[in-house]
């Protein structure tokens, strides 16, 4: 059975936005589980689940979400846990690395956020005791909690917040996320008091206070000291404190013996001695390293993997599905996919079931339309019946009329075949479902289909450059969607994260007009125009919703069960990330 949680109407408060840029068209970018059993259907206040006339397909038989439940267990110290990664953090900047959620997991240990979202979706304070908007969304206060120091010893105030900005506005991330908020100044009010000031309403800004790149606090006069250096020996209020960084081997963290949180008990977190990172990017490998005993976690947004752990003993696994979808995304500046006919032609081409399939998903995730799942209470069905579904014909056809143009944009003559580079990392359950789409594709008999395939970074950062063609990806997040959709949607001039450079200016107004309010009914009903949009252009394809998974040893406590400082439990282990801030290991 499928546990699921609920996520509040209001848009300030619901969930954390990171754009779901980690690659892969797998199964699988950020947070959220359910709270109780009694979720399932469970809707938002003031109608805000699905409308009387949407209807809601099934969830997989296989789906299931791990319950975020209080942990009853003693809490004991010391230790040394270790995770494997599916690939490497190039750099621990919040700034100006880009970080996906492998990189996410080990810069979590180090940062601590300003906001955290609790098992119902909603944010609230984490180094923040308070935010707290004006009328009209444009300002927001924010209050610190007192006596919190960096890892070295420089204490944090309002004016860190301040100093922050200064390097944000030049980071190659954080400046598009300031341009995507329309955030205008930081101003220290008092010691703890700081007040963000926005061009325009933005009702969700919160979300963007639990991410990396605004709400990773940092101590801003080491990174201006030594920028390059910060990015292998970074400086936060974090639960641990950086102490080895061998790329592509080991990253090891140590207890920061000074952090700010204590349990329940009144005892200083974290738990453990130390945590190390090991990136592992060979899903089998990483899973035998599990079952071997070489790490003692391990993550993975692969359907297949999860698959087989399900298969294995001794291991505990935290599942979540969500509004992520795999899938990828055509670059729309890259001729031939500047031409809707060509995207809509091989999105038409594209055989959901065979390509679930070979990801090892069959009876784990249904198909995906949109970057909300069938239960979320974003999705639509006015969006889902706007999705290519699979016409061998009429994708034959699409093609056919751009093939014959005389005009089509990629110079060939006419008759000749498309050229189409498809690509996606090295993961046999990838490699398989590319190959799904490589033999519809050429089948069509218009197409030439060359499959390439990358490292995971390198595949990211194919897509950041714009040197990506046809590229597999994962969209959504169980954020606010605000905070993927917006940068998504920005002119591609402005915003890194619009990796299919397409711009369509109502698109992007509809997504401006959903940030000035946060009644529920209005923003959802803008969303669901913009998936719809998404699915006409056909700018993106999908394959099923995500399924990502945390595996561990059977010892390993507080997972996805940690608490916020309000006492309340956090969202748990969406997109397979964690806090290890109250992770321990049982006595056995």
């Amino acid at each position: 059975m499928r546990q699921r949680r609920v996520l509040t109407a209001l848009a300030i408060p619901l969930a954390l936005a990171l754009v779901a840029a980690s690659c892969g068209s797998d199964d699988s970018s950020s947070d959220s589980t359910t709270a109780d059993d009694s979720t399932e259907e469970t809707t938002a206040p003031d109608d805000g689940g699905e409308a009387a006339d949407e209807t809601t397909p099934a969830v997989a038989e296989g789906e299931v979400d791990t319950t975020v439940v209080a942990e009853t267990e003693t809490a004991t110290f010391g230790g040394s846990l270790s995770m494997g990664l599916e690939a490497e953090a190039t750099g621990l900047r919040p700034w100006d690395d880009f970080c996906s959620e492998p990189c996410i997991n080990i810069q979590r240990t180090m940062f601590d956020t300003i906001t955290q979202q609790n098992s119902d979706g909603e944010y609230e304070g984490y180094l923040a005791e308070s935010i707290e908007p004006n009328e009209d969304f444009t300002q927001w206060t924010v209050t610190l909690r007192p006596d919190i120091t960096f890892h070295n010893g420089v204490p944090l105030t309002a004016q860190t917040l301040v100093d922050m900005f200064a390097i944000q506005q030049t980071g190659s991330q954080s400046s598009g996320t300031i341009a995507t908020t329309g955030l205008t100044g930081v101003e220290a009010v008092d010691d703890l008091t700081a007040v963000y000031t926005l061009s325009s309403p933005y009702s969700a800004f919160p979300a963007f206070l639990a991410g990396p790149t605004l709400g990773y606090v940092f101590e801003p006069a080491a990174a201006a000291a030594d920028p390059v250096g910060f990015s292998t020996a970074p400086v936060g209020t974090g639960p641990f404190v950086i102490e080895s960084r061998d790329f592509d081997n080991e990253t090891v963290v140590v207890r920061n013996p000074d952090y700010w949180r204590s349990d329940d008990n009144g005892d200083q977190l974290p738990y453990l001695d130390s945590v190390s990172f090991r990136p592992i990017p060979d899903e089998g490998t990483r899973l035998d390293a599990l079952l071997s005993g070489t790490v003692d976690m391990i993550e993975s947004r692969r359907q297949g993997t999860i698959r087989d752990a399900r298969a294995e003993s001794g291991i505990e696994l935290f599942e979540f599905q969500g509004n992520q979808a795999g899938g990828g995304m055509f670059n729309t500046a890259r001729v031939p996919f500047d031409d809707v006919r060509v995207r809509m032609g091989l999105n038409m081409l594209n055989d959901q079931e065979r390509v679930i399939e070979a990801l090892g998903g069959t009876g784990i995730s249904l198909g995906a339309t949109q970057w909300f799942s069938p239960d979320s209470v974003w999705w639509t069905s006015t969006a889902a019946d706007a999705y290519p579904t699979f016409d061998f014909e009429g994708g034959t056809a699409l093609l056919q009329e751009y093939v014959d143009d005389p005009a089509r944009s990629d110079g060939k003559a006419p008759g000749e075949k498309i050229d189409v580079e498809l690509s996606c990392p090295p993961d046999p359950t990838l490699i398989a479902a590319m190959q799904v789409l490589e033999q519809v594709w050429s089948g069509s008999e218009l197409v030439n289909v060359s499959l390439t395939q990358f490292d995971q970074a390198t595949h990211i950062n194919n897509a950041v450059s714009d040197e990506h063609h046809a590229h597999c990806w994962r969209w959504g997040t169980e954020a606010d969607p605000s905070s993927g959709i917006n940068p998504f949607l920005a002119d591609p001039a402005e915003s890194v994260s619009n990796f299919p450079n397409w711009f369509d200016p109502e698109a992007y107004g509809w997504a401006v007009e959903a940030i000035q309010t946060d009644d529920f009914e209005t923003r959802k009903d803008l969303y669901s125009k913009i998936m719809t949009r998404i699915n006409e252009q056909a700018v993106l394809w999908y394959s099923g919703g995500t399924a990502t998974m945390i595996a561990a040893e059977e010892g390993v406590r507080g997972i996805n069960n940690y608490t916020l400082p309000s006492g309340s439990l956090g969202i748990g282990t969406p997109g397979a990330l964690t806090l290890f801030t109250q992770q321990f290991i049982a006595d056995q």
